[in-house]
């Protein structure tokens, strides 16, 4: 009776696990695991990731978009940053690839030359190398989002997961992400968790609604699918494959979220120490490597 009454509570229920641990096996042998074992980093909201200061809401805005796009591992895609004053909605291209999906080896298959070749709606479009939107995949994004830059970060980051995912579903047509689309949008949180935002998303994962029109646009805020407790447990899985010092994590993460997270990093630990589910030897396999 008194060792139930001091057993911890679980810090998220057996189902929301299962699904944790699943999709993340999906994202390492779908997402390109090589990049995730050998490039993937811990993302913290501090100026050693995001450093310099700007002059300008341009300047700013583009250094933290190229600086996100480079810790997804996503530089070698076009994808371009457009400010909601212009910014028009259009259909995705679809993009084909030579080998890698992300990281600087990443190849966005030719035509000829630099041209890149994609489809609309299943149907091939030739390029317009002179009207580059039409070869772009555009993020908007709103100036008084950098108000708040960690909200901005997150907001970008699940806009470029998404983009990720989607392409994934266009290539390989069949090898759907576990839950399928009824949790389509909680996948795209996880997945940024598996990019190595876990923290900025955790940070943000609960939206305060309040503030005036000028300062809070909330169509233009990353809008969060995945609670915040499923949000700590996924970055508790991150730190614990890669290894990670749990100090790293204390320093940028919310205070209240910081003893669900060493819960979790411990129950994790010790969950792939004993673990012979092979649905989840993925996660072994990369922690093995650390």
């Amino acid at each position: 009776m008194l060792s139930t009454f001091f057993k911890s509570k679980p810090v998220i229920d057996e189902a929301s696990k299962e699904w944790i641990f699943d999709t993340f096996s999906w994202c390492i042998d779908q997402l390109d695991g090589d990049f995730f074992l050998k490039k993937s980093e811990l993302i913290l909201p501090n100026n050693t990731f995001y450093p310099g200061n700007s002059s300008s809401v341009e300047e700013m805005s583009a250094a933290i978009f190229t600086n996100t796009l480079k810790y997804a591992g996503m530089t070698q895609w076009p994808i371009k940053l457009e400010a909601a004053e212009t910014f028009v909605q259009k259909p995705m291209p679809q993009l084909t690839f030579k080998s890698s999906l992300r990281g600087e080896s990443a190849t966005v298959s030719s035509l000829s030359g630099n041209q890149i070749s994609y489809k609309v709606e299943g149907e091939a479009v030739i390029p317009n190398l002179d009207k580059g939107s039409d070869t772009s995949i555009d993020i908007a994004f709103h100036s008084s989002q950098l108000n708040q830059p960690q909200d901005m970060i997150a907001y970008l980051v699940q806009r470029q997961a998404g983009i990720l995912v989607n392409q994934h579903g266009a290539i390989a047509s069949g090898i759907s992400a576990p839950g399928g689309k009824e949790v389509f949008a909680q996948t795209i949180d996880l997945v940024a968790c598996f990019m190595g935002f876990g923290i900025i998303f955790a940070n943000t994962a609960y939206q305060f609604k309040g503030g005036c029109g000028s300062c809070n646009n909330q169509n233009l805020n990353r809008q969060a699918a995945l609670p915040e407790l499923e949000t700590v447990y996924a970055l508790a899985l991150f730190c614990v494959i890669k290894s990670i010092e749990i100090k790293q994590v204390k320093k940028e993460l919310k205070s209240h979220l910081y003893k669900p997270f060493r819960q979790a990093h411990k129950d994790i630990s010790l969950y792939l120490q004993e673990n012979t589910n092979p649905n989840h030897a993925q996660l072994i396999t990369a922690k093995s490597k650390y």
